[in-house]
């Protein structure tokens, strides 16, 4: 299996059309049966996780496919057509090295990479379904963990990721190592504040925290 992420990034006059695929393009990631696993994802400056941070001008999917598939589903008329209608596109190829919790139910990433055999660049991936009840909370709580994550020495890029508007919120993020984003999650003050708030305050009906090793990249995110 492979897991590959891309994103887009379209220009104004593009911004419906974006809308409607990624509402039409449910229905053939679906029914490909080398998919094991996609995400549709909007995106965002990752800053509050609500709809002010969206980016309406880049879009992005995510997928486990089986090997042998993907030259195939690469230049299948789903990606050709997101390809043509963007200003730019990022592409890259992920191996899990360590994931805990689920996603929709699911874990869809298997470890491949041992922490140990891997010193490149690692992409960090978040995602969380917030309770309703507790969406205010987490507004308010969020703010110095991400001015603290875009300050953070090593990382390269981080943007918001989410499935919709409000309540399913992630991030993306790329580190030029292991130890640097280690440094952040289990060192900096206000991730670690973070953690105490969601285990105190228990926002998240589904969380899910993975790491990869970054192997192959193209474009700019």
């Amino acid at each position: 299996m492979k897991t590959r992420i891309y994103f887009w990034k379209v220009n104004r006059s593009k911004i419906i059309w974006a809308i409607f695929r990624m509402a039409l393009d449910r229905r053939v990631l679906k029914r490909n049966p080398a998919i094991k696993f996609w995400k549709l994802l909007g995106t965002g400056k990752g800053e509050t996780f609500t709809p002010k941070d969206a980016d309406p001008k880049r879009w992005g999917l995510l997928i486990t496919i089986e090997e042998s598939a993907l030259g195939e589903f690469e230049s299948s008329r789903i990606m050709k057509r997101w390809n043509s209608n963007s200003e730019s596109q990022f592409a890259a190829t992920l191996k899990t090295i360590a994931v805990h919790g689920k996603w929709s139910g699911k874990n869809p990433f298997k470890p491949e990479v041992a922490p140990i055999d891997w010193n490149g660049k690692v992409v960090a991936i978040t995602r969380a379904r917030i309770k309703w009840q507790k969406n205010f909370l987490f507004w308010r709580s969020v703010p110095p963990v991400t001015a603290s994550l875009k300050a953070a020495p090593g990382l390269v890029k981080a943007i918001g990721i989410g499935e919709a508007p409000i309540g399913l919120q992630g991030t993306f993020s790329i580190w030029e190592d292991p130890k640097t984003i280690s440094y952040f999650a289990y060192r900096g003050e206000a991730h670690k504040a973070a953690i105490a708030a969601t285990a105190r305050e228990k926002w998240y009906a589904e969380e899910m925290f993975a790491r990869f090793a970054l192997t192959e990249s193209s474009g700019e995110l």
